[in-house]
């Protein structure tokens, strides 16, 4: 069984809150999902049409994140590397959420992670948040990171396999839930994990994606929801 290996995180790139460290992803032709409905208690959308809408815009060697074509872009051209986009809501919104996105993988490796970021803050340059992933080979976990280091708290200390997680290049639709203490995952409307941490009870939420040991992981956003659980 594949394994993702979490390292922990050294120097952060802090860049318009896209940021750098170490995460995963996979692949194969499976139908797109069809188009979310809209969610009822709606506290934050975002269909990405809008470049002012808030998420970050960053480019350099390493990477980007921004708006492009009517979605919103994150490219990692670094291997072991991640970058993270947030819209700006710290403050906003209340601790319990719930957090909906079309993934898509536009390009790169299937060794990879991209995902769901909530209860983000980043204060002093000391990131903490709690990341919901999957990959394009079907796994998928949720990671705590504090003060710049991670640890996997779901499936015993390792990314578990998922067959209701599309592969390869296909969409697929990753939800998160942030109530009290639980944090759950579901992808294509199917719960695959859930665990108890009370860790971080507030904060932004975001998006990210990350490489292995080969760059070139690149994958589309739309459809973002921000609810109330």
């Amino acid at each position: 069984m594949k394994k993702h290996m979490l390292l922990v995180i050294g120097s952060l790139l802090l860049a318009s809150l896209a940021c750098s460290y170490v995460s995963r992803l996979v692949g194969g032709d499976n139908p797109v999902p069809a188009a979310p409905e809209q969610p009822s208690n709606v506290l934050f959308q975002d269909d990405f049409s809008n470049p002012s809408s808030g998420w970050d815009q960053f480019s350099d060697v390493d990477g980007l994140t921004n708006y492009e074509n009517g979605v919103y872009r994150i490219r990692i051209d670094k291997p072991d590397f991640t970058f993270w986009a947030n819209p700006g809501l710290d403050g906003i919104l209340p601790s319990d959420v719930r957090i909906e996105v079309d993934a898509t993988k536009a390009g790169g490796p299937d060794f990879n992670d991209f995902g769901i970021i909530c209860r983000y803050s980043g204060l002093g340059g000391q990131a903490s948040f709690y990341e919901f992933i999957i990959s394009s080979d079907g796994f998928a976990g949720i990671v705590l990171v504090t003060e710049n280091s991670q640890q996997l708290i779901s499936g015993d200390g390792e990314l578990q396999p998922f067959d209701a997680i599309r592969q390869g290049s296909a969409t697929n639709r990753i939800q998160a839930e942030c109530s009290g203490s639980q944090l759950t995952l579901y992808v294509n409307g199917v719960v695959l994990t859930s665990v108890s941490d009370t860790t971080l009870a507030n904060g932004d939420v975001g998006l990210l994606a990350s490489t292995y040991d080969e760059a070139g992981v690149d994958i589309l956003f739309d459809n973002f929801f921000v609810t109330v659980p």
